[in-house]
């Protein structure tokens, strides 16, 4: 990897690489909701969609064991590395969200997915808007979260994932209630649209996704239990 920074923020000081997700606002929000669920020793947890790894040395500093999993090299070469600075044991693992912990049970999963609405179906296959751009409605990602989780949590496990309002937190309710899961709304923000956003936000308007006037995107926590 080239071009390897350092980030410092509420998570601590996190190496980040090229292509790989920086943390921010939502995973800010995402960590605050992780450290009220009372986390510890003995706590499995797993990481979806890592990125940098910041959630999960979050996590590890809490005293959960952890699991981190992202379908690309570069963010588990990341994850590893900020693993390593932090001197936290980390179990990293690369593939494609649930399939790389196969007969693997966890007591909480987190997940800061792809979730931003694109211009064009699907996921990218390369380049940094693999960390961010989820398809049309920005679900290409979290729908299938939503209907795979169950198979990985425990009696009594919770899911946390954090996501845009654009992509229309009470589908992600709804989905997650067909799955069996008793889900809600753990927390709410707003903030100024980003880079992304501003750069789309004609193509957002058009499709009707903001209106005329929105210059802020609403973040929501998901909260999901398996009954």
């Amino acid at each position: 990897m080239s071009t390897i920074g350092v980030t410092v923020s509420p998570l601590g000081r996190i190496l980040t690489a090229p292509g790989v997700y920086v943390p921010q606002s939502d995973s800010f929000l995402l960590a605050e909701a992780i450290r009220r669920e009372g986390i510890g020793p003995g706590t499995r947890v797993l990481d979806m969609c890592t990125g940098s790894g910041a959630l999960a040395v979050y996590a590890a500093r809490l005293g959960a064991r952890v699991t981190a999993v992202d379908s690309t090299r570069r963010a588990v070469l990341t994850t590893r590395a900020n693993a390593l600075l932090a001197r936290r044991r980390i179990t990293v693992r690369r593939g494609d969200l649930l399939s790389a912990v196969t007969g693997h049970s966890f007591d909480l999963v987190v997940c800061n997915p792809p979730y931003v609405p694109a211009p064009r179906p699907g996921v990218p296959q390369f380049g940094a808007a693999r960390a961010w751009d989820a398809g049309l409605r920005g679900r290409a990602v979290v729908d299938r979260l939503c209907a795979a989780v169950p198979d990985v949590l425990r009696p009594d496990g919770v899911l946390l994932m954090v996501h845009s309002g654009l992509c229309d937190a009470e589908a992600t309710l709804d989905a997650l209630e067909r799955s069996g899961l008793r889900a809600t709304i753990a927390d709410r923000t707003s903030i100024p649209f980003g880079p992304v956003l501003r750069e789309r936000l004609d193509w957002l308007r058009r499709t009707g996704l903001v209106g005329p006037h929105d210059s802020h995107e609403e973040l929501v926590v998901v909260r999901a239990e398996k009954r």
